[in-house]
């Protein structure tokens, strides 16, 4: 079990340090602004649907690692989705980092699933879910800034 734990720290390090998608989308269809005032996490997310998926998603911005590698990851996940996959991944991760790890599907949330022991510390949940909710935001059409309070 700690060789899986030191693998799953040793990804979001990764994540965390060079993360993927990490830029301004010029020719996003959409883009939204997320904020995590109690640890100052701040990202904008972009995202570019065509017809009913997901061809790009980027964002750029500073915050901890484990939004950092959260947000990359989920930028990973995402493309070539369709939004009904992208919604129910937003719910499967939500569900990983909230409640009981054992309830979600480990083959849908794929390398995702590292972060499921941020539920063990409340106060980094909202730093895994930020780029998540900013997402989901822009998915249902939102356009005020989305903060995690």
């Amino acid at each position: 079990m700690s060789d899986l734990l030191e693998l799953y720290q040793e990804l979001i390090k990764d994540h965390s340090k060079k993360p993927r998608n990490f830029r301004v989308m010029a020719d996003a269809d959409r883009q939204l602004e997320g904020y995590n005032p109690l640890c100052g996490d701040r990202f904008t997310v972009y995202l570019k649907i065509r017809g009913d998926v997901v061809e790009d998603v980027s964002f750029q911005g500073a915050g901890c690692a484990i939004s950092t590698s959260s947000a990359s990851l989920m930028t990973q996940a995402l493309k070539g989705k369709s939004r009904h996959e992208a919604e129910e991944l937003f719910r499967a991760f939500h569900e990983l980092v909230t409640k009981d790890a054992r309830a979600v599907d480990e083959e849908q949330l794929g390398k995702l699933i590292v972060f499921s022991g941020v539920r063990k510390f409340p106060v980094r949940v909202k730093c895994a879910t930020l780029a998540w909710h900013t997402l989901n935001a822009m998915l249902h059409g939102e356009a005020k800034p989305v903060s995690t309070e």
